[in-house]
């Protein structure tokens, strides 16, 4: 599916579920994350996430459109268009637009990194130093005695 054949389908949705027209554009925008969709109040143009369709298809892209086009329809009629006003959630409710899109984003479990240590000792009282980051032998020395230090492979 295309930004035209999105624009289509936006507005026969509009005619069909709204009995009004869809007279600004709509479009794929694919720097969206974790939502299906938004409705830009400057614009009033409509953008959904491309992943919705290729992870759900069609039926997807179809609630997400009906949700952005009652954010859409309501304010520009001058009508509570935001989430928690009643008229929004009443609209919802009669084109039978979903609250909320599917899980676009599989949530990631944080991978803890493996870093290098580094470990030097005093070549005099034997005093162990363990670094993340390497560092230079020749100007670094012991805190204990002043010895010099060696890496320790």
């Amino acid at each position: 599916m295309n930004n035209e054949e999105l624009q289509n389908l936006v507005s026969r949705i509009s005619l069909e579920s709204f009995q009004k027209p869809f007279v600004h554009r709509a479009y794929f925008n694919s720097r969206l994350r974790s939502t299906g969709g938004r409705y830009l109040l400057q614009s009033h143009n409509i953008e959904v996430n491309p992943k919705a369709y290729e992870m759900y298809g069609i039926s997807e892209i179809e609630g997400i459109v009906r949700h952005e086009l009652c954010h859409y329809h309501l304010h520009l009629e001058g009508k509570g268009y935001q989430h928690r006003d009643k008229d929004f959630r009443e609209l919802l409710v009669k084109v039978k637009a979903p609250r909320f899109c599917s899980l676009l984003q599989i949530p990631k479990t944080p991978q803890k990194k493996q870093r290098r240590l580094y470990t030097y000792t005093c070549v005099k009282c034997q005093q162990l130093y363990v670094r993340k980051i390497r560092m230079n032998v020749e100007k670094y020395c012991c805190s204990k005695c002043l010895g010099r230090l060696k890496l320790i492979e």
